[in-house]
Order: C-alpha cells, then sequence, then structure tokens
C-alpha cells in the first residue's frame, strides 16, 4: 500500500508539485488564491440559486408535476455539491493541509463523491423521465409519481452505496514518512491502484452517464422528427395515432425537453475537462506535476464545480412561472404586484370608455365586433413545465 496525492476527484496534487525548492510541502500561491476566489463565488452563487429554486417550487400554487419533483432533488443534489464538496474545499484551500481529525476526513471524502453521484444520476433520471413521457407517452398514464418517486430514491440510495468506498481509500494519513506533515490523502496499490481508482470514478459518474443521456435524446430526437412527419402529413394522421407510439407532443413537453438538454450540455461541458485531466494523469507515464500541469488540475476542478451553479438557474429560465412563484416568497411583492394590476386595470377601464363611444364593429371592419374579439382564444402564452 502507498500513500497517493489527493488529487482524484478532490484537490490537484500540489503537495507533490512543490511551489519553491525552499519549501519542500508548498504550493502555488498564485492559483492558490485563484481557487479560494472561484470557489468562494461558486458556493455563495449555488445557494442561492438552489435555495431560490426550492423555495419557488415550495411556493408555486400549480399541481406538482413530475418535472417540479426531478428539479427539486436535483437542487437538493447540487446543495449537497455546495455544502460538501465546494465548502470543504474551499477550507482546505484556506488551510492548505486538512486540519481536523481522521473521520472527519473520510466522511468529508465519502460526501464529496456522494454529491458528485446524486447529482450527475438524478440528472439522467429526469432524462429518462422525459424519453419515457417523449417516446412512450401511454406509460405516464400508469402511476407516474410513483414511478418518479422510485427514480429519485433510487438514486439517493445507489450514490450513498457507490460512494461508501471513499471512506475506506481515504484518511488522515502522513505524507511522507517522517515528515510529521499529515493530510487527507487516499491510500493505493502500486501500480494499478490508482489508475483502478481515477477510471471507475470516470466510468461510474461521467462515461457511464452520458451514454445513457446520448441513448435517451438520440430516440427523444427520433420520435419528435416522427411526429413532425405526421403532422406535415395532414389528413388527421396526427389525431389517429394519438393512441399510438406517435402522439402529439405537447408544447410543455417539448420545453422539459429543451432544458433537459441544456442541463445536460452544461454537465458534460464542466466535468468533461476535469475527468479528461485525471485520466491523463494516471495513464501517461510521462506525466510530471510541474506547475502547469498542476495548474491545468485545478482549472479543470473549479470548472466542474460551476456546473452546481448552472441548474438553477436554467430552470428558472425555461419556466417562467418559478421566477415568479419564488418572487412571491418575498413580503413586498404581492403589494407591487397588486399596484401594476390596478394601474392596469385604470388603463384598461379607460381603453374601454374610449372604445364604446366607437362604431360597434372590429378593427378589420368585419361583422365581429369587440365582444367577440375579447372571446377569441390568446395565442403564445407562457408553457409551464410539463408532468
Amino acid at each position: 500500500m502507498i500513500h497517493s496525492s489527493n488529487s482524484t476527484m478532490g484537490r490537484a496534487a500540489n503537495a507533490s508539485a512543490p511551489a519553491n525548492a525552499s519549501d519542500p510541502f508548498g504550493r502555488n500561491e498564485e492559483v492558490a488564491k485563484l481557487e479560494i476566489t472561484v470557489l468562494s463565488l461558486t458556493f455563495v452563487v449555488a445557494v442561492i440559486g438552489n435555495v431560490s429554486v426550492l423555495a419557488a417550487v415550495y411556493n408555486t400554487k400549480k399541481k406538482t408535476s413530475r418535472m417540479h419533483l426531478f428539479i427539486k432533488h436535483l437542487s437538493l443534489a447540487d446543495l449537497v455539491v455546495a455544502f460538501f464538496q465546494v465548502l470543504p474545499q474551499l477550507c482546505w484551500e484556506v488551510t492548505f493541509r486538512f486540519t481536523g481529525p481522521d473521520l472527519l476526513c473520510r466522511l468529508v471524502k465519502h460526501l464529496q463523491v456522494l454529491g458528485m453521484f446524486a447529482s450527475t444520476y438524478m440528472m439522467v433520471m429526469m432524462t429518462v423521465d422525459r424519453y419515457i413521457a417523449i417516446c412512450h407517452p401511454l406509460k405516464t398514464l400508469q402511476q407516474p409519481t410513483r414511478r418518479a418517486y422510485a427514480m429519485i430514491g433510487a438514486t439517493w440510495a445507489s450514490s450513498l452505496v457507490l460512494s461508501a468506498p471513499q471512506a475506506f481509500i481515504f484518511s488522515l494519513s502522513e505524507i511522507h514518512n517522517g515528515s510529521g506533515v499529515y493530510d487527507c490523502w487516499g491510500h493505493f496499490i502500486e501500480p494499478w491502484g490508482i489508475r483502478a481508482y481515477v477510471t471507475w470514478i470516470t466510468v461510474g459518474i461521467f462515461l457511464v452517464p452520458v451514454l445513457v443521456l446520448m441513448l435517451c435524446y438520440g430516440f427523444i430526437c427520433h420520435s419528435i422528427w416522427r411526429n413532425i412527419k405526421c403532422k406535415t402529413r395532414g389528413n388527421g394522421l396526427v389525431g389517429k395515432s394519438s393512441v399510438s407510439g406517435v402522439s402529439t407532443i405537447s408544447r410543455a413537453k417539448l420545453r422539459t425537453v429543451k432544458m433537459t438538454l441544456v442541463i445536460v450540455l452544461a454537465y458534460i461541458v464542466c466535468w468533461a475537462p476535469f475527468f479528461i485531466v485525471q485520466m491523463w494523469s494516471v495513464w501517461d507515464a510521462k506525466f510530471s506535476w510541474h506547475d502547469s500541469e498542476n495548474t491545468a488540475v485545478t482549472l479543470s476542478a473549479l470548472l466542474a464545480s460551476l456546473n452546481s451553479c448552472c441548474n438553477p438557474w436554467i430552470y428558472m429560465i425555461f419556466s417562467g412561472h418559478l421566477l415568479h412563484d419564488f418572487a412571491h416568497c418575498f413580503p413586498c411583492y404581492p403589494k407591487i404586484q397588486h399596484k401594476f394590476k390596478k394601474e392596469d386595470s385604470d388603463s384598461s377601464l379607460r381603453r374601454t370608455t374610449i372604445l364604446t363611444k366607437l362604431p360597434n364593429r372590429s378593427p378589420t371592419c368585419s361583422l365581429g365586433n369587440w365582444r367577440d374579439l375579447d372571446q377569441t382564444p390568446k395565442a403564445d402564452q407562457s408553457t409551464p413545465l410539463e408532468t
């Protein structure tokens, strides 16, 4: 068994890359300042964003849908990332060395990977739910809420189990025998231990989820293409096939598909550099921890941590009512809204008074009157997130 630097799925291995010869256990202080700044901003933005989403979901007057359930639990998973991955990492960067007992070291490493598994797999389950809704619409009629709860429960349970080995791999250890310097490091068997660990985490948290996501979106795109093709044929074909595999896809469903697709793309953009650098560091025999590579590892890890900040704002953009529901959490918002409604009502009353003085005909001089015009359905209204 050997002590390995804590470069995998956590902080960069600045212990094995001394910043200068005078301090064999030193670090690059400029890079450390960058880490502390970015991690601080990431933590604040992630907490504010995800708490805002949870408050909006709690405060919404709309019927709770499956998408709301997945959004709520993905926000909870991102909060786990913020409090148990980003925050400990921030404290770790400030103190440079892990300051705490062995039990805390093991617990922190366990929770760090727990958040990564939970956030990733919750996103996968959300995409699978969209796949079922688009490609197998009849299955959404068969206790969909119970299935959503089962998928969410399975995600949290599997994340807890898959992250459990962290508590046995990492411990508070002396970085070199007789150095007297301790840190929260992993123990791996040379030469394959570290490679097996990094490869396992990469496959479990990145490669397999991305493969599942690509398959789901491949089927979703094919189903949407078939739907559009059916519509272009006309002659009521869409209506006749609504009970079969090709049903009319509502705007709300398309909106949720777009939202999950953006979430997936943000995940890939943020995490791909991190896993590429990690795999490079353990499989390239010529890799050395000079300042340049150390900086690359650090920057890729910082980019990965930004993913927990992106998701809340994606929810808000694609679901306008969540932003509106969040605004209702503030006591002053109803008063402001009432004031604007009153002004709109007064303006509408003045407009109606003016219109009553005009001839009773429509703007196009047709036989229809103003009352008929008011009763026409309004187009292009905001489409809420569907089940």
